[in-house]
């Protein structure tokens, strides 16, 4: 398979703190990986970085093979993003709203795009909504049918289903597992669901005080640490975090992002 996304030993430090030490990640085209950890552990400025939003003191990033370093923009064509915190224009129709997206990526014809990702996400009914009308739900399934459009390499969602309600986190859930298997989307996702991250990840990386400190299937990981599930393992690793055992001091979490 083809390497969709190579980030090799990532550093960022702030204000004295080591937030990120020399992660390393791999993910190739249709795997469907999660990025873990408690909050402190580094994951949020790891993917500030992959996602170009913030430049590693040490490291590099490459998106299908373009290193981001003085070719961010080209870089960024392969990746889609999503958040249920990203706002949506609330006086914009749905419809309107992607169409303004699809002719920002430099989609010819936008409208055969928009009408697939409604479909993928069984949301053709908000189509004529404004952004005003829709719910949180709604308006992350919106943000990630926007993310999409341009049939990203990458797709990278940030906690796509904190706070849905059990339906609209399958609709989520469901649609993403059809993108990956369909188009061969590689996923990078966040989120402090674990077993959400084990009904829609094949792996997992967990991250402790700025390190990869474990790489496998969900199953894998959890006997690796003696733990039943990922919860267990989440837990073992925010109380190990917060203490700041085995690290060094210089990587106090107060101060990681």
């Amino acid at each position: 398979m083809d390497t969709v996304l190579s980030a090799r030993g990532l550093v960022k430090e702030f204000k004295r703190a080591i937030a990120v030490d020399g992660v390393d990640i791999e993910v190739k085209a249709g795997e469907r990986v999660a990025l873990l950890g408690p909050n402190g552990a580094g994951k949020t400025t790891t993917l500030l970085m992959i996602l170009g939003a913030i430049s590693p003191d040490k490291g590099e990033v490459e998106i299908c093979g373009v290193a981001q370093q003085g070719n961010r923009s080209k870089a960024a064509e392969n990746v889609g993003f999503a958040a249920g915190y990203l706002p949506l224009a609330g006086e914009m129709k749905v419809r309107e709203y992607l169409t303004m997206f699809g002719e920002i990526y430099g989609i010819p014809d936008p409208s055969k795009a928009i009408a697939e990702g409604l479909e993928r996400f069984r949301i053709q009914h908000l189509s004529e909504a404004k952004g005003t009308q829709l719910s949180s739900g709604q308006r992350t399934l919106v943000g990630i049918v926007r993310a999409v459009l341009h049939k990203p390499r990458l797709l990278v969602l940030d906690e796509p289903t904190a706070s849905l309600d059990p339906d609209v986190a399958g609709r989520v859930r469901s649609g993403i597992l059809d993108l990956c298997a369909d188009n061969g989307t590689a996923l990078l996702v966040t989120s402090h669901d674990m077993l959400e991250v084990e009904r829609l990840c094949e792996r997992v990386l967990f991250l402790s005080a700025g390190r990869v400190v474990a790489d496998g299937a969900p199953s894998e990981i959890a006997e690796r640490f003696g733990r039943e599930d990922l919860e267990g393992v989440f837990l073992h690793l925010a109380d190990e975090n917060y203490q700041h055992s085995d690290f060094p001091t210089s990587q106090h979490t107060d101060h990681i992002l």
